[in-house]
């Protein structure tokens, strides 16, 4: 087994494909609409979905925003500099909501961000990603 992809409500599916392309490098790989029961797919990753996870964005059609409810945490991404990553997050648009810094108990440089709809993505530096430092 493998895990595919996660899926995320959106409110608006060309600003959720512009923020996880433009802003986070992902690719868009495939899209789709569903005339019949009203809602379109994006599908976006830094790689193939035959090479690993990726994010499904669904657009539910006329539904423009989502409670996020308290069960779902955050995504996580490893980058190998994070706080040049947020410093790029920024100047791209997007929203930093935790500074680059070590995780509170350890080593693990981390720092947060936010996409359009409100979800939560945790850089982590790759020095750590892997290892289990700290984090």
């Amino acid at each position: 087994m493998r895990l595919l992809h996660t899926m995320l409500r959106v409110g608006n599916l060309q600003r959720s494909i512009d923020f996880y392309t433009n802003v986070l490098g992902m690719r868009l790989l495939r899209s789709s609409e569903n005339t019949e029961y009203k809602y379109s797919l994006a599908f976006v990753g830094y790689s193939d979905e035959d090479e690993g996870s990726v994010i499904e964005l669904t657009y539910n059609w006329g539904v423009d925003s989502y409670e996020m409810g308290s069960a779902f945490g955050h995504l996580a991404l490893g980058v190998d500099d994070v706080a040049a990553t947020c410093e790029q997050i920024r100047k791209d648009g997007g929203k930093v909501t935790r500074e680059a810094g070590p995780v509170k108990g350890g080593n693990t440089i981390i720092a947060f961000v936010e996409d359009p709809d409100g979800y939560k993505i945790e850089l982590i530096e790759n020095a750590y990603a892997n290892s289990g430092l700290g984090h």
